[in-house]
């Protein structure tokens, strides 16, 4: 049994109302919801939610909201792992255990179909607890500098300052995207950034975080740019 849960509160102070705010025509939870929808990978996507707007968007758009997340675990600092955990409790307790589970970000509008097949073939092919997007940076961080306190700066790695950037190695950060896992993985609370996790690899033209009102400008404009270059 293969289950997404979407994970969307509804306390979101940057940008109020975020998962449900119109984003290049749609909801932003619709997005993710209609990602999963079109994978064809799961027998049942479900929104974790403590909010009954973004339950009835949710609803509107495909998804599921069996139940409404408690409130230990809709403050600011609730982490996706213990989210994700109650949701597959919740599963196993009323209806068929799942046993690979995806957590995909109500916030993730770029996230493709096809990526989310890929996840779960590397999670089972890798034998992995868990398979995730990530992107590489576009910049060497052996290089990246701090602003000091005196408003100068420094490096984080001087001993790189004369290193050709090709001959350091490429580094990824996670794509905020989806996160497939094993049941059993995100029950023990096992952590995702590990050895026991594999990568799905995405181009950096289809990641964008979305955090500040200049995040989501940002999105929208690279989102219609890629919408126009399919359709031509």
């Amino acid at each position: 049994m293969r289950l997404a849960v979407i994970p969307a509160r509804g306390g979101s102070k940057r940008i109020p109302r975020k998962n449900i705010k119109t984003f290049c025509g749609k909801p932003m939870i619709a997005w993710s919801i209609e990602a999963a929808l079109a994978s064809t990978c799961f027998d049942r996507i479900i929104v974790s939610t403590d909010d009954e707007e973004i339950a009835a968007v949710a609803r509107g758009w495909g998804a599921e909201v069996p139940f409404f997340r408690p409130a230990e675990l809709s403050g600011d600092h609730a982490g996706t792992i213990p989210v994700i955990a109650h949701a597959v409790q919740w599963q196993q307790a009323n209806g068929k255990a799942a046993d690979q589970v995806c957590c995909i970000y109500a916030t993730a509008p770029f996230v493709h179909a096809q990526d989310l097949q890929t996840g779960f073939q590397t999670l089972l092919n890798t034998g992995a607890d868990y398979a995730f997007s990530v992107t590489s940076f576009a910049f060497p961080i052996q290089r990246a500098i701090r602003i000091t306190k005196e408003h100068r700066v420094e490096m984080f790695h001087p001993e790189h300052f004369h290193t050709r950037s090709q001959d350091l190695e490429e580094a990824f950060h996670d794509a905020g995207q989806f996160y497939w896992g094993r049941a059993d993985a995100w029950l023990a609370g096992k952590p995702i950034f590990s050895q026991d996790a594999a990568p799905v690899i995405l181009p950096r033209h289809r990641v964008q975080d979305i955090d500040t009102p200049e995040d989501w400008e940002r999105a929208e404009w690279m989102f219609r740019a890629q919408q126009q270059a399919t359709a031509a």
